[in-house]
């Protein structure tokens, strides 16, 4: 389950009387969801989902598991990944990293609709030789179910073959949706899928079983997989066989982990675990979590990735023990004994933008996202509006702490009430916040605030004109669930607010979620909020804006 690489003088491991560091949770703050935990050597590596968010698969890397380094994304590319016109919260779901032959495996789902009965789901598999790419073409896999996964029984005592397990998904009314895990024999050589699809795994009285991930661990297989759904009951569950194809019996104690049961918990939602073994021998759970802003409350920062430490019981089940109890996620672990020595680098960019930022929907191109004139800043190209699925202009960044402050300086001339740039507090295309400037036949150049509310837009301040051509500093203050814009009048050298103050809890996976009275639901909210800086012209004409300074900064220690 662990890839054996060889290793270089700088993997050492660390002393084993070094002081052990504590693990903080979540060590991926913001939306981090659906982890999937790799060790090659003495490196591990995180993959999370990006949903519509590109570029698709947040990667970071670790020596210790308890400091995390950016990669920015695997998914890089309109080859490699199409979101246009994907709907809100469908996209990546669900990555599995693995390694096999040399190489890297990545397998994800595109998910290109999901309200009402339907999934439809393009599952495909890329590999490299290392973590940052090149990735190579994708090649398809079955769409007939979501959350894949690959397993290689390579190593010692294995039988070197890889198995895809996937959750198969069904429409048909009076059926359970969550149809059981399927499994079938991966050709490494040959890319492709051989012999039958198993049915493997029903699951266990949780119900809405998905998310399979196969290990092996002394003569044992062990299928973990993701159940309860994906809020308040979620839970992380094994089952284990001396067979890979199984059959597959249930751990008889219960979940591995779960917070259900117990609001006073910080961390809700535990679910979705990857394990990992270390190279001294220990074992590591990495799952998705929430922090409500109060118990069953909003979580405006989404599902976030957390580690726990994992131990065995005599005959053979893996337990979670810490100090929030057992089969409870803790806000703090203690970290493997054994670690690697050579301190991470600084994340680099690579490109025009840090890791930490993202668009939506779209690669970015120099069509509509460049550097501003002078390289200090960018500059975007406007394009459809913010409730579009297909060519917005728009780069974001999670919102990682409850109580933080996002500011940026924005130089635009419109001339036409259809131009529009400024700084967007966003979950979907039907959840915003928005302050720009933009053009009014009356006033010349003004800033407006823009909500818009499940599809529901509205105009909360009156327009407050803006002489002149130039440029505009904008600020976003967040505490808890309220939120207020702000801009700074150079005239008077002070900051004055613009508009209300608004509830950003509704920028929230709980808010966006609607329906499910039928077992069906009409949106799902699986994001957490971003903040960012956007441009629109919707004349079609690419009427640009610059922004420069983008500065986001957490009040407090960790902001929640």
């Amino acid at each position: 389950m662990t890839a054996a690489v060889p290793t270089t003088g700088n993997d050492t491991p660390a002393p084993e009387d070094r002081p052990t560091p504590t693990i903080r949770n979540p060590v991926l703050t913001g939306f981090h969801p659906d982890p999937s935990l790799l060790r090659v050597g003495s490196d591990y590596y995180l993959a999370t989902s990006t949903f519509e968010w590109l570029p698709g698969v947040t990667l970071h890397h670790s020596r210790d598991l308890v400091t995390w380094r950016p990669l920015g994304g695997a998914l890089t590319e309109e080859r490699l990944l199409d979101l246009t016109g994907v709907p809100d919260s469908g996209g990546v779901w669900a990555p599995c990293l693995s390694y096999a032959d040399g190489l890297f495996h990545l397998v994800y789902s595109n998910v290109t609709s999901l309200a009402g009965a339907f999934k439809d789901v393009r599952n495909h598999v890329v590999t490299a030789t290392d973590i940052t790419g090149p990735w190579s073409d994708p090649v398809p896999l079955p769409g007939h179910g979501f959350d894949p996964s690959l397993f290689h029984d390579t190593g010692a005592g294995g039988t070197g073959r890889s198995w895809l397990l996937w959750l198969e998904w069904e429409h048909r009314p009076g059926r359970d949706p969550f149809a059981g895990i399927l499994m079938q024999e991966w050709d490494r050589a040959a890319r492709t899928l051989t012999g039958p699809a198993r049915r493997v795994f029903r699951g266990t009285a949780l119900g809405r079983t998905e998310g399979p991930h196969l290990y092996r661990r002394d003569g044992w297989y062990y299928l973990m997989t993701a159940e309860g759904g994906t809020s308040w009951e979620h839970a992380v569950t094994v089952a284990r066989s001396r067979e890979a194809t199984g059959p597959y019996v249930p751990d008889p104690a219960g979940p591995l982990l779960t917070s259900w049961g117990d609001d006073a918990l910080d961390l809700q939602k535990a679910g979705h675990g990857s394990l990992v073994d270390t190279p001294g021998g220990e074992w590591y759970l990495a799952h998705l979590t929430a922090r409500p802003l109060s118990p069953r409350g909003a979580c405006v920062l989404g599902r976030e990735t957390a580690v726990q430490r994992v131990h065995w019981t005599a005959d053979g089940w893996p337990r979670i023990t810490g100090d929030a109890g057992e089969g409870r996620p803790a806000r703090r672990v203690p970290a493997p004994r054994a670690r690697a020595a050579t301190p991470l680098t600084a994340p680099s960019s690579g490109g025009v933008l840090p890791p930490q930022w993202m668009t939506l929907r779209r690669h970015p191109d120099p069509s509509w996202l460049s550097p501003a004139p002078g390289g200090d800043g960018l500059r975007l190209r406007g394009a459809e509006s913010l409730s579009s699925r297909h060519r917005q202009s728009l780069v974001a960044r999670r919102q990682q702490h409850t109580d933080f402050t996002f500011e940026a300086e924005v130089s635009f001339a419109p001339s036409s009430a259809r131009h529009m740039a400024g700084l967007v507090h966003l979950y979907n295309t039907t959840l915003w916040h928005y302050a720009h400037l933009t053009h009014d036949d009356e006033r010349g150049r003004v800033l407006r605030l823009a909500t818009c509310d499940r599809g529901r837009y509205a105009e909360p301040a009156a327009p407050v004109p803006v002489p002149g051509s130039g440029p505009v500093r904008l600020r976003l203050a967040c505490a808890g669930g309220t939120g207020t814009f702000a801009w700074w009048d150079a005239a008077d050298q002070r900051w004055r607010q613009l508009g209300p103050r608004l509830d950003v809890a509704r920028l929230s996976d709980e808010y966006a979620t609607v329906g499910g009275d039928d077992g069906h639901f009409d949106s799902w909210g699986f994001t957490g909020a971003f903040v960012g800086v956007a441009a629109q012209d919707l004349t079609g004409g690419g009427h640009p804006a610059d922004f420069a300074g983008l500065d986001y900064r957490a009040d407090g220690e960790d902001g929640a």
